[in-house]
């Protein structure tokens, strides 16, 4: 059977760099590892061509053969990286898979190749707002409690006038090799914690760790016409990182109060305003504020039902990062009177009385069509 293609195998292309290489073998071999699929046959078979196909790509000479003569670059002896990979290459290659799938299980902690310079960690903080400060934008203020830069030692985390030590049990590297079987497998250093280094005269006031824990203030710009949910990202502004490293990332997300009037679907506002039964049978006008401070006038016309909606264009909300404007709805509520006096009630009832089909043209003989109706379903 032959062989696929090795860029085929990895899911990258031929222009792909080492990086984006390295980050799909590691998906790949996470994905197959018959540590994380026991007794599937297939998924060895994959994990084993997912290796083998890495091992060629990953060396530059090797790659170049392969990108000129495909699998025949390696056949009858050629300089290939078929199958035939050794015990060292097989750790080199396999390092982060076994960080990541055994974890601690050896001592192993987080990888630091970088002089014990970690990434802070990203912070979320949830800001809620007026449905007026979504629709005209706000500048807020708020204070997180975050991890800073300890400014005594410069996020170094050793003491001043001392600097940290090339770890003695990996001599820097941040890892170190371990026999398993047939295997050599190197593992994050137990001592250092993969960092390559240590701290002997740690910093007094982050006590090595090179930041402090402080509340700041910031300000957030919040745009016109954002919805509840939306996130808004502050790079840099997150969680120091360890020894000097890099700052991680601030997420803010945003809810909006629920409003007295208001319902917001996407950028069309609904509001609904009850009118008198005269009202409602004679005509009239209305009033409504709108959520930018104006006003408009709604025209009732007569003999108006409940639940009728009259559109106000451009009355809504903003639509965020564009200039396009929503809709206001009004809904019409016709309110049945109540605490009647006798008069109104004389008044209502002889009204009633002298009602017909033409005032009342949906509810005359309602009743009397739905039993006609149902009737006819059971006999027929």
């Amino acid at each position: 059977m032959s062989k696929r293609d090795y860029y085929e195998v990895l899911g990258v292309s031929r222009t792909c760099t080492e990086a984006d290489l390295k980050g799909a073998f590691r998906k790949a071999a996470m994905q197959h590892h018959p540590d994380r699929n026991p007794g599937d046959a297939a998924a060895e078979i994959k994990f084993k061509e997912v290796n083998e196909a890495y091992q060629c790509l990953s060396d530059p000479q090797k790659r170049a053969a392969y990108d000129r003569f495909g699998h025949a670059a390696f056949e009858n002896g050629g300089a290939g990286g078929g199958g035939g990979f050794g015990a060292e290459g097989f750790a080199s290659s396999m390092a982060d898979i076994f960080d990541d799938l055994f974890g601690g299980m050896m001592g192993g902690g987080g990888r630091g190749r970088s002089g014990g310079r970690e990434r802070g960690a990203d912070l979320r903080y949830n800001l809620e707002i007026t449905l007026e400060d979504a629709f005209n934008g706000k500048q807020a203020e708020i204070r997180v409690p975050t991890s800073i830069k300890c400014e005594t030692c410069e996020g170094s985390g050793a003491k001043p006038g001392s600097k940290p030590k090339a770890c003695a049990t990996c001599g820097g590297m941040g890892r170190v090799r371990a026999q398993q079987g047939f295997f050599a497998i190197e593992r994050t250093c137990p001592t250092c914690q993969g960092r390559g280094e240590v701290i002997e005269n740690p910093c007094a006031k982050c006590a090595g760790a090179g930041r402090v824990t402080r509340e700041r203030a910031l300000s957030v710009n919040v745009p016109q016409g954002v919805e509840d949910g939306t996130r808004i990202r502050l790079t840099g502004e997150g969680e120091a990182g360890l020894r000097g490293g890099p700052s991680g990332d601030l997420y803010i997300f945003l809810s909006i109060k629920p409003h007295p009037f208001f319902q917001r679907d996407g950028a069309d506002l609904y509001c609904r305003v009850p009118i008198s039964m005269v009202q409602a049978a004679l005509g009239g006008e209305i009033t409504v504020n709108t959520i930018g401070g104006g006003e408009a006038r709604i025209k009732i016309p007569e003999g108006v039902q409940s639940g009728r909606q009259f559109k106000v264009r451009g009355k809504g909300m903003p639509v965020l990062r564009s200039r396009d404007v929503g809709d206001l709805y009004i809904q019409a509520v016709v309110e049945t009177p109540q605490n009647l006096t006798k008069r109104q009630r004389e008044l209502l009832a002889e009204f009633d009385a002298e009602s017909s089909s033409r005032t009342h043209p949906e509810s005359a003989g309602f009743l009397g069509r739905m039993k006609d109706f149902f009737g006819n379903l059971s006999g027929s």
